[in-house]
């Protein structure tokens, strides 16, 4: 939108790295790239368009308007991807503004219009898909989760890759934690562990891992609802620090081993209540349209989802409450509609049907939206009850706004000058 033309060159990267993977995956497959037919392609909106040569800027202002929504047929020659001359290249319809193509591809592979009960479909990323049906109708939204979840915007965040701390322990009595890393099936108090890790190091830790150590913190009571960190005296740990006017939990302190210090910042914690909060309440949001203050199932879909334990979402409240075994993994689910729609031809005229009749919700216009917000920052949320969760779990009842200053736990209120 500041660069004049950078729409162009966004175009050609975008075909240039699409023809790439084709080239790769024939590679892979050790047959001759000409002799790819078919391709079908499922984008979020930004790509679709990149992808297609339009101008996405329509897109990045209300009313995020689309430049086209229907499914298209296109010849491959015509995106720059050089396979055979005359194969045919499919893109599935976008739903809405900031639901797209791949959101469609989700509705594909898990059919929550064929479904007897009331399915929630999450998208988790940098921006989360929604939607919300059964056989009855479906109902899409989009909520602006950004980067926290992806281990952007975290003090010790990286990318899930070997080292990554992925899975947290926090013993709610000692207050110690033990952890996983990506590249490691031993946890960091068994044994063998330190051996294992010694290549990798301990480097950061990803989203999930992020998610798990905010809501074992909340379990272990060195967390409050509202997403503040107590002081050692509060929490009785030294893992607690003092960090400029708040405090930190230290998950891991690479001290002479010259690794990382990784903790979890009250700053971490902010950005994950805001992330957490924007994907809760466009859940919310489409409970209220359909009329119903519960869901029966949750299905988490990407790749991110995948990773996520269904009581740790549950506790830090990015989901609706719902028992913990009716949360599922549907992994890389996008890919899965991309598949089936290569596949079987049929299913492309149903998809179209399917995105046709799926109501869009626009979150950035809806008031409650707010409202549900502000609930949802809380952990795991101050207007909903959930009920089951706290019949399996303990949060503990702990308040660290003692108004007081860094380190007092005396419950005293600072007098207002």
């Amino acid at each position: 939108m500041m660069n004049k033309g950078g729409d162009k060159e966004m175009t050609q990267a975008v075909r240039d790295g699409m023809d790439a993977l084709f080239t790769q995956i024939s590679v892979d497959a050790e047959i001759d790239k000409k002799l790819i037919m078919d391709a079908v392609f499922v984008c979020n909106p930004v790509m679709h368009h990149l992808f297609l040569g339009i101008d996405p800027f329509e897109l990045g202002q209300a009313p995020f308007a689309l430049a086209t929504s229907n499914a298209l047929r296109l010849f491959a020659d015509h995106l720059d991807i050089k396979i055979h001359p005359s194969a045919r290249a499919y893109f599935l319809p976008c739903i809405a503004g900031h639901v797209g193509a791949d959101a469609a591809a989700v509705a594909l592979s898990e059919a929550p219009n064929k479904s007897d009960d009331l399915v929630l479909v999450v998208d988790v990323g940098t921006n989360a898909e929604i939607l919300l049906g059964n056989k009855e109708k479906v109902l899409a939204c989009s909520s602006p989760t950004g980067p926290a979840f992806e281990g952007a915007q975290i003090s010790s965040g990286q990318r899930a890759a070997p080292g990554a701390i992925e899975k947290v322990e926090i013993d709610p009595s000692t207050k110690e934690p033990r952890f996983r890393v990506i590249g490691c099936d031993l946890w960091s108090d068994e044994k063998g562990f330190w051996e294992e890790t010694n290549d990798t190091g301990i480097t950061g830790i990803c989203g999930s891992g992020i998610i798990e150590a905010i809501a074992e913190m909340r379990m272990a009571g060195l967390l409050d609802s509202s997403g503040l960190i107590g002081s050692s005296e509060q929490t009785g740990t030294e893992r607690c620090v003092v960090d400029g006017r708040t405090h930190s939990y230290v998950m891991y302190d690479g001290g002479l081993a010259g690794g990382p210090r990784i903790t979890v910042t009250n700053p971490d914690i902010r950005a994950i209540q805001m992330a957490k909060a924007a994907l809760y309440s466009g859940a919310r949001l489409l409970m209220d349209k359909f009329g119903v203050d519960k869901v029966d199932r949750v299905v988490l879909a990407g790749a991110f989802g995948a990773h996520i334990s269904p009581k740790h979402a549950m506790v830090l409240g990015m989901i609706p409450d719902v028992p913990f075994e009716k949360v599922t993994s549907a992994g890389n689910a996008a890919g899965t509609g991309a598949r089936i729609a290569l596949i079987d031809i049929s299913q492309r005229a149903a998809i179209e049907q399917t995105v046709g009749r799926i109501e869009k919700i626009e979150t950035a216009i809806e008031p409650k939206f707010q409202e549900h917000f502000v609930n949802a920052s809380a952990i795991p949320n101050s207007g909903d009850p959930f009920t089951l969760l706290r019949d399996t779990v303990t949060l503990p009842d702990v308040n660290f706004n003692t108004g007081g200053g860094v380190g007092n736990g005396s419950g005293r209120r600072r007098r207002r000058r």
